[in-house]
Formats: C-alpha cells, sequence, structure tokens
C-alpha cells in the first residue's frame, strides 16, 4: 500500500470536533442566558436568538460534514472563483435593496428569507486563495515585484472592502491571517517588516480620520474619562468580569444584561459568562481556543503538502487572533474592536463558516503524515 493512500485512510482528528462541538454547545447555554432579556423585550419570549442560532448549528454541522467528506484538493482548484464570488458579495452589500444596513454598518447581505455576513465568508476564501497562490508560487513568493507586491494588492484590496462597511475587527483578523500565513509561505522577513510598517502607518490613519474609532482609542487610553459616553460599553463590560469574581454569580443570574451592557449575547457574551461563571470556569474557554490552537499547528505541521499545510496554519491563525481579539477587547486590554468569539458569540453567518473551516482542516487531518 502506497503512502498516500495510507494517509487517506487515516482517521480525521475527531477530538478536534469533539472539542469543537462542545463549545458550540457551550456557546447556545450561554446565548440563551444572555440574550434572554433582550429577546423577551424584542419579540415577546425568551429564545428567539437561541432558537436561531440553534438552526444555523443544525445547518453547519451538515455543512461541516460535506466539508470532511471533500478532498482538500477541490478547494485549491476552485479557489480564485471563491474568492471572485466573495468579492462580488462583499460588494453587494451596498446595493440598495439587497444590501442590509444596522446600526450603521452595511455587512449584511439579504436574498429573499436569506440574510448573512460576506465578510465571514470571506476569512475562509481569502485562506483558500492564498494558500492555493502561495503553493503555486513557492521560491518566487521571496521575490518583492512578483511576491510581495501582489500579496499587499489582494490584502488591501479586500480590507478596503471590509473597512468601508465599516469592519475594523475583521479587517485586522484578515491582516494578522495574511502575515502569518505570507510568512509561513517562506516570504522575505524583510518584506514583512515593509508590510508592517505600512500596515501601521495606515492603521493609524484610519483610526485618526474616524471620530468613533479616534474615541475608542482615547477610551482604552482612559477608561474613566467618557463613562457615560464612548466609555460606557467597555466600563459595563469591565464591571460584569469584576462582579464575576471567582466563581461567578451563577447561570442565569448576570445583572449586566438587563439592558445595561450592550452585544451581550454577540461581542460582549465573553463578559456574561465570567460574570455568570466566574473567573476559574471561563478560564476554561481559553484553555479551549489554546487547545483548538494546538491541534491546528500540529496538523498543519504534518499537512501532506503546503496547501493543506498554509490552510491549516490560516484556518488556525483566524480563530485564535479572533478569540485574543474578543477576550481582549472584554478585558480592556486592546481598544474595543467588534468581533465574535468563535463558535460561542451569536451569529449564523460565523457559525457555519466556521464549522466549514472545520469540516476542512479535519479533512487536511485525515491526510497527514504521522
Amino acid at each position: 500500500m502506497s503512502l498516500q493512500k495510507f494517509r487517506q485512510n487515516q482517521r480525521p482528528n475527531y477530538f478536534l470536533a469533539l472539542l469543537v462541538f462542545v463549545m458550540i454547545v457551550f456557546g447556545l447555554i450561554m446565548i440563551y442566558s444572555a440574550s434572554v432579556v433582550e429577546s423577551y423585550e424584542l419579540f415577546g419570549y425568551n429564545y428567539f436568538y437561541l432558537n436561531k442560532q440553534a438552526i444555523s448549528f443544525l445547518i453547519g454541522i451538515v455543512c461541516w460534514f460535506v466539508a470532511l467528506k471533500i478532498d482538500y484538493r477541490f478547494w485549491q482548484k476552485n479557489a480564485f472563483w471563491l474568492i471572485v464570488v466573495t468579492l462580488v458579495l462583499l460588494l453587494m452589500v451596498y446595493i440598495p435593496g439587497i444590501g442590509l444596513k444596522l446600526q450603521g454598518a452595511a455587512r449584511w447581505v439579504q436574498l429573499g428569507p436569506l440574510t448573512f455576513q460576506p465578510s465571514e465568508i470571506a476569512k475562509l476564501t481569502f485562506i483558500l486563495y492564498l494558500a492555493a497562490w502561495f503553493s503555486k508560487k513557492g521560491e518566487g513568493i521571496k521575490d518583492f515585484k512578483s511576491g510581495f507586491l501582489p500579496f499587499a494588492l489582494i490584502l488591501s484590496s479586500l480590507c478596503l472592502l471590509i473597512l468601508k462597511e465599516p469592519d475594523m475587527g475583521t479587517t485586522i483578523v484578515l491582516v494578522a491571517i495574511g502575515i502569518v500565513m505570507f510568512y509561513t509561505a517562506g516570504a522575505s522577513i524583510y518584506h514583512i517588516g515593509i508590510g508592517a510598517i505600512f500596515a501601521g502607518l495606515a492603521f493609524w490613519f484610519l483610526v485618526k480620520t474616524s471620530p468613533y474609532r479616534w474615541q475608542r482609542l482615547m477610551v482604552f487610553m482612559n477608561p474613566d474619562s467618557k463613562s457615560l459616553e464612548a466609555g460606557y460599553h467597555i466600563n459595563q463590560s469591565l464591571l460584569a468580569i469584576g462582579s464575576g469574581g471567582w466563581f461567578g454569580l451563577g447561570f442565569g443570574q448576570s445583572k449586566q444584561k438587563y439592558l445595561y451592557l450592550p452585544e451581550t449575547h454577540i461581542d460582549s457574551i465573553f463578559a456574561i459568562i465570567v460574570e455568570e461563571l466566574g473567573f476559574l470556569r471561563s478560564s476554561l474557554v481559553v484553555l479551549g481556543y489554546l487547545i483548538i490552537g494546538y491541534i491546528g499547528f500540529k496538523i498543519a505541521k504534518t499537512a501532506p503538502d503546503m496547501f493543506s499545510k498554509l490552510v491549516a496554519v490560516g484556518i488556525t491563525t483566524w480563530i485564535i487572533v479572533q478569540a485574543f481579539l474578543n477576550i481582549s477587547t472584554m478585558l480592556g486590554i486592546v481598544p474595543l474592536t467588534g468581533v465574535p468569539l468563535p463558535f460561542i458569540s451569536y451569529g449564523g453567518s460565523a457559525l457555519i463558516i466556521s464549522m466549514i473551516s472545520l469540516g476542512i482542516i479535519m479533512n487536511i487531518s485525515k491526510q497527514c503524515n504521522r
């Protein structure tokens, strides 16, 4: 039996799936607890957000299973068309009657009863496209004109479309994914340094020219300066976390979910977790992400080829960076940035795409050289 056949007959990493599924079920429980007040206030019953997320989970299971069965090389062959479709979807958010604008942000596309966020799709298709392009480029990735410049153009084009929504959080995640994948593909450290300098300058320009981003930065520097204005969100988050103590107030006993803390079931769900379950038990969530990171990078290390290695690195980086950003913002470690907590926060698009990504990385694990 050949080595390739041996690899294809291996079992995928089901422990990774089990860990992710446990986190999703935990997320469903916490979404119910965090959203019960808002759900009743807006829709007249307690289970609105829980029901919608549960439906997304069921759809996600089907998508995960299909992605698990599809050979990862399929994504390599179709990566170009996937990124083209993604760019079209990102442009559709600005088309009246199709794009849906909520709370001043144009991040959703509505096609009949179906509503989704193209920026969530962009995270996965961007990873697949970069992995396919880098693996095809080979050593040419080290060249400034044929390696760095096209990479910078691809990344900046995608980021500009998402920044226009506006969505700074997703932009930061995409930049982090791009840099890590670029480095893993063998790019020059010198080129990465140049890119980091320009990215830092662009970030500063975007913050300086946007009143609400500048205000968030000032609040981060001095959270007490505007407690009833821009600093309200982070102050309420810190209040929730502080009141949770070591063991929490008890499941369902959060005070901040009574319409004090914004977005309790989305971006702020980690604050509710700490408030209700305490520091000790909420630290298991952080441990879960660390284990996912370890398994994901281990799969990348033993991947059968460069494309699968880069895909595993990209997906793992995406989950870890996004989880770090969400938790850090709730703790006041970094300025407030609106990104959901992977597998736990409310959001159908995010959950389904994350489960498809899980299926892809598990398909790669099935063919790893162990």
